[in-house]
């Protein structure tokens, strides 16, 4: 079974710097797109950011601040956060398209991980 597993969340000051991890495993036949998404309390959960297998990036309200990226040997990506600012605050999630068989493939979720930007 296919699980995404999130890490590096916490807690840090305003301009701070914070980078996520989220890496896929089981029985995995193919990853496409992979990205983040995040919740904060009483809002709707957002796109943060996307990247495709070839790397073609793509962001939402972050662009100059965050980056996304992906190691494809390790089924894993990244979202590198760099002046984090209160608003920020978030449970962030992470997702990734991914074919068990070659066929159409599933949106698999991470858990999510806490970020907390204080004020």
């Amino acid at each position: 079974q296919v699980q995404l597993v999130e890490s590096g969340g916490g807690l840090v000051q305003p301009g701070g710097s914070l980078r996520l991890s989220c890496a896929a495993s089981g029985n995995i036949f193919s990853i496409g797109d992979m990205g983040w998404y995040r919740q904060a309390p009483g809002k709707e959960r957002e796109l943060v950011a996307g990247i495709s297998n070839g790397g073609d990036t793509n962001y939402k309200s972050v662009t100059g601040r965050f980056t996304i990226s992906r190691d494809n040997a390790k089924n894993t990506v990244y979202l590198q956060m760099n002046s984090l600012k209160p608003e920020d605050t978030a449970v962030y999630y992470c997702y990734a398209d991914i074919r068990t068989r070659p066929s159409l493939p599933s949106r698999f979720w991470g858990q999510g991980t806490q970020v907390t930007v204080s004020s």
